[in-house]
């Protein structure tokens, strides 16, 4: 089977690379290699693989020609390429819209006229349901929690967008879902909720539990946004679990295809993001690790939890990792990799 995964030299992509050219696949990178990590990803894939196992294409998804040029022979076609925080979105909202809604409008159009057969799996977001204001939400002394959403929040759930990145990513998830209905692509749309795991170079904009545990362990700061207790409850799925349910849904890309399914850890791998995981990584550490405190940023969730039970019924998967095992792991590669981390990742603006 021949992989074609966009933004693929990035954290997910990377990983997805790796399992499936272990399991003898072909796999096309398609990355503009613009991300901090990027290339040292490429590195490892060669060092592991080999160089002549890997293809890689230098481009852009907002580069239209060479997208259909690269893509053709592809049985799968992983669209992971993605300007991916909100608070970038918000500072540059047509940047935003150029990756996410346009880049993704591109790959559909390339698979629709170079490889009409392949396997669509597009990267969405929890974010395409907005703050989920509306939701009743109740405070323990750990964390808030849903009052009625016992299992999360479901796929049948109103999508409001309410950021330009999710206004952008939410184009391109209900493009993924019409492009079946209208050309029978065999596309699917996956709303994933926090991703983590090794190779994750993560920012203080984007995948916090990576960036607390990259900062913790080389001593920068951090900060917690909104109530100040970091009380807000995110369900964790670990990459290794997430790169499971692609293969699913590859080899039953005909039964799913026109679908948005939730790809998320489901409630029972939430963690409040520093009233749990703080203690959980201070344990971890064997130190107590300092933070600071400010104000709730645009589209920030008080809670989200994913309900996954349509992806656990059609897939027939469900998460394996646990968030105790899994934040052991990625602390034991980050604590190994702190020379490529303190040069490769931004330390955040201490804040008052």
């Amino acid at each position: 089977m021949k992989l074609f995964i966009t933004g693929g030299a990035g954290f997910i992509g990377a990983n997805c690379a790796d399992r499936f050219l272990e399991q003898g696949h072909q796999v096309v990178l398609y990355d503009n290699l613009s991300r901090p990590g990027a290339g040292s990803n490429v590195a490892w894939l060669r060092q592991r693989h080999g160089p002549a196992a890997l293809s890689v294409v230098a481009e852009d998804v907002r580069d239209y020609a060479q997208l259909a040029a690269a893509i053709p022979g592809s049985d799968a076609v992983i669209h992971l390429a993605s300007q991916v925080a909100v608070t970038t979105s918000v500072r540059d909202p047509r940047t935003d819209f150029e990756i996410n809604a346009l880049g993704t409008f591109n790959v559909l159009e390339a698979v629709r006229h170079q490889a009409p057969e392949a396997a669509v799996l597009y990267a969405s977001t929890n974010k395409v349901y907005g703050d989920l204001d509306s939701v009743q939400v109740e405070e323990t002394p750990t964390r808030f929690q849903f009052s009625n959403f016992t299992h999360g929040i479901p796929e049948t759930f109103p999508l409001d967008f309410h950021s330009p990145y999710g206004c952008s990513k939410g184009a391109g998830d209900q493009y993924v879902i019409d492009y079946a209905r209208i050309y029978g692509l065999r596309s699917v749309s996956l709303r994933q909720s926090c991703i983590y795991g090794p190779r994750q170079f993560g920012v203080e904009d984007q995948g916090w539990v990576a960036h607390f545990i990259i900062a913790a362990c080389l001593g920068r700061p951090i900060t917690i946004f909104g109530d100040g207790q970091g009380k807000q409850v995110r369900d964790l799925l670990h990459v290794d679990d997430l790169i499971r349910a692609y293969s699913r849904v590859i080899e039953r890309a005909d039964d799913v295809a026109g679908l948005a399914l939730n790809l998320g850890g489901g409630p029972n791998n939430a963690l409040s993001i520093w009233a749990e995981f703080g203690p959980l990584l201070e344990e971890r550490l064997g130190h107590p690790v300092p933070v600071s405190h400010a104000d709730w940023r645009p589209g920030d969730q008080r809670v989200f939890v994913a309900d996954i039970r349509r992806a656990a019924a059609r897939l027939d998967w469900q998460p394996q990792i646990d968030p105790r095992t899994g934040i052991a792991q990625l602390v034991a590669w980050v604590q190994d990799h702190l020379d490529l981390l303190r040069h490769t990742v931004a330390a955040p603006t201490a804040r008052p």
